[in-house]
Order: C-alpha cells, then sequence, then structure tokens
C-alpha cells in the first residue's frame, strides 16, 4: 500500500501528536497534542472516506474530550517544579515498538482505498444492500439506508452516546458557571 503526500503527512502529524501527548508531564501541553491526534485522526478518516467517523472523532475526541480534560485541570493545582518530558521506562518502550512493528507488518496486506477488489466490496452483504436497499427501505442512497434501516438500533446506540456526553458538558459547563 502506498501513500499520497496527504496521507503521509497527516499520518506523521498524527504518530508526533500521540507521542508528544504521551511524553509530555505537562497536563495542558498533553491535553492540546491529545486534541491535534483526534484533530488529525479526523482528516485520515475523511482521507479514508469515512466523514460520519470523522465528523464524530472531530467532535467527542477533540471538542468533548478537551473540553472535559480542560475543565478538570481547571480545578486542580499544577506543581511548578516539574520537567517538562519524561524519560519512557525502557521496557515499556520495547514493548510499544515491538507492538507497532506487527501493527505496521499488516499495513502492506491492506487493499487501496476504494479499491473494487476488495474484500468488503464484492461480499454478499454489500451486494445484498446495493440490490435491495431502495425497495424494502424506498431510501435513495445506500449508506443511509444501511445507516438508518438495516443498522437502524446501532445508530441509534450512537446518537444516544453523542447526546449524553453534550448533556454532561452541558451540565458541567452549567455546574461550572454557578458555583
Amino acid at each position: 500500500m502506498t501513500f499520497t503526500p496527504l496521507e503521509a503527512v497527516t499520518l506523521v502529524f498524527v504518530l508526533g501528536c500521540a507521542l508528544t501527548a504521551a511524553l509530555l508531564r505537562d497536563v495542558l501541553a498533553a491535553i492540546i497534542a491529545s486534541a491535534a491526534y483526534s484533530l488529525g485522526i479526523a482528516i485520515l478518516w475523511i482521507v479514508l472516506q469515512a466523514p460520519d467517523v470523522a465528523l464524530t472523532e472531530a467532535a467527542v475526541g477533540a471538542g468533548v474530550m478537551t473540553l472535559l480534560l480542560l475543565l478538570t485541570i481547571a480545578k486542580t493545582v499544577r506543581p511548578e517544579n516539574e520537567n517538562e518530558f519524561e524519560r519512557p521506562n525502557l521496557r515499556s518502550l520495547v514493548v510499544v515498538v515491538a507492538f507497532a512493528g506487527v501493527l505496521l507488518a499488516t499495513v502492506p496486506a491492506l487493499p487501496a482505498i476504494g479499491a473494487a477488489d476488495s474484500p468488503v466490496a464484492g461480499g454478499e452483504v454489500t451486494q445484498y444492500y446495493l440490490e435491495n436497499a431502495y425497495e424494502e427501505t424506498e431510501v435513495s442512497n445506500a449508506v443511509t439506508a444501511v445507516l438508518a434501516a438495516y443498522r437502524g438500533f446501532d445508530t441509534l446506540g450512537e446518537a444516544v452516546v453523542v447526546f449524553t456526553a453534550g448533556v454532561a458538558v452541558l451540565l458541567v459547563l452549567r455546574r461550572e458557571v454557578f458555583v
């Protein structure tokens, strides 16, 4: 699998943000690096042609989580004399590098994005949805038919999770304002 320049730059950015967030000892800087990581992942989801997942990652990962973490550190005291970076444990570093190596070894086996010969594109389930979605659901867009009709409870569950997170943020913010 080859990467386009945009994919390569975004992947390097995401990996850099992840390493930075893991190594920083300053909590505020780690939260900012984590938010940048979430935005980078959202961009990768856009590149992978999954805008619904990208929107959720941007809203929950970069938005809600960052806000909740910032509110959390606003309630805590930061030590004055802490080092900026923490030295990683050598054994942990070896385990992480080995795990990343195993994961990266599987990348060449992945099909190209949007390839017609990928297992998902030619599967029985995909063909069934494409052939029967309009007749069974009367929805002209196959993706919408799958999300709303065939996977309706799953989509409802995702919407409930996002709604609950939004309500929790509003409750925290309201409590912050009135306390």
